[in-house]
């Protein structure tokens, strides 16, 4: 198959900057998922890499083939040999493949049907066979799971990967949904306001992301002050590890409310806790999930209550005493400047430059 090469990609619909300088590889026979919220950017990406729309800035290369360089090259999407699949599927009554229904898990009697005659996923299918059929070297996937049920939802994406995998296409697909782009793709990009913000495996993302905006948008984030020095916070949860160890002074500490583990409070701790710290909260709500509970915790000195996940058989109830332990290493984050803090004045232009600015 081929690799996807973007550089610096911008596009606009008229005076509207949609993307600013996108940089993105994907390596050959894997699939990146670019997760966004709705108008990140996602769509109007995909629909620059097959030329539906041509770039002001940068380059596509797909393979050893520049299919796009801004003011010089533009490949009809014709000719770039690419699969799409659209949210919607788009189907035709007239336009069938046989040889890679099999593929995505469904026999050659689909071949002969309407696409009023599928199911949702049904539909899904054939259009990524169809995209499949010409064995293109890369297959662009947007929102291709939007719509259907949570069970039909986890059992078409398996089909999807089964079927890319087997003919060892390089794919994008683009969704705003986080367990699909953290469980689908080897590589997970965070398109934000028309900008990659970071791209990096799944674990990496969620575990380490870029920003305090990425951690929000990448899960759950339960997010305290605290005070960062030699590779350890100290926080309402006492001193807890790093990961960026790198990072001092004040800073906001992100953790995930999975790695908060909730026990019932007793005179003594249950465990050894973290750096010799014991943190009491009462349990104010709760809401159950099945195989987990969210926990909603009020500690002291804490403005705003936080979140911990617990199995679901062993929640407090509201009212009840916890004691609380924060699980591995955590992130933290440069507090954001207060008024109140000394800031260093810019140094007042020179003569010449007030004259420029004039």
């Amino acid at each position: 198959m081929a690799e996807l090469r973007c550089e610096q990609i911008s596009a606009s619909y008229g005076e509207r900057a949609v993307l600013r300088g996108v940089d993105l590889v994907v390596p050959d026979g894997t699939l990146t998922a670019i997760l966004g919220a709705s108008g990140s950017g996602k769509t109007t990406l995909l629909r620059v890499v097959i030329g539906f729309i041509a770039q002001d800035h940068g380059t596509i290369t797909v393979g050893r083939t520049v299919v796009a360089e801004a003011g010089q090259t533009h490949l009809p999407p014709e000719r770039r040999s690419l699969g799409y699949v659209a949210q919607e599927g788009a189907l035709y009554p007239h336009l069938r493949i046989v040889d890679v229904l099999e593929l995505v898990g469904l026999d050659a009697s689909y071949a002969s049907r309407r696409p009023d005659q599928l199911s949702g996923g049904e539909q899904r299918r054939v259009a990524l066979a169809r995209a499949l059929a010409p064995a293109p070297p890369l297959v662009l996937l947007d929102e291709p799971f939007s719509g259907l049920d949570a069970a039909l939802r986890a059992e078409t994406r398996e089909a999807v990967l089964h079927a890319l995998a087997a003919q060892g296409t390089t794919a994008v697909l683009v969704t705003h949904d986080q367990a699909e782009a953290l469980s689908m793709g080897r590589e997970v990009g965070v398109l934000r306001a028309g900008r990659l913000i970071q791209t990096a495996s799944p674990e990496t993302l969620y575990r380490a992301p870029a920003d305090l905006d990425v951690a929000r948008f990448v899960g759950e984030a339960v997010v305290l002050p605290g005070h960062a020095s030699e590779g350890v916070v100290s926080c309402a949860f006492g001193e807890l590890p790093l990961l960026n160890r790198e990072i001092e002074g004040r800073v906001e500490t992100m953790i995930r409310p999975e790695q908060i583990h909730v026990r019932r409070a007793g005179p003594e701790p249950s465990e050894p806790p973290s750096r010799g710290h014991r943190t009491i909260a009462t349990a104010i709500a709760r809401t159950f999930y099945g195989p987990d509970t969210v926990v909603r915790l009020e500690l002291a000195g804490v403005q705003a209550p936080l979140s911990a996940r617990t199995l679901g058989h062993d929640a407090p109830e509201p009212g009840e005493q916890v004691e609380l332990t924060v699980a591995g290493e955590v992130m933290a984050y440069p507090a954001a400047a207060t008024v109140d803090e000394p800031t260093t004045p810019e140094p007042e232009a020179l003569p010449s430059e007030r004259a420029g600015q004039r």
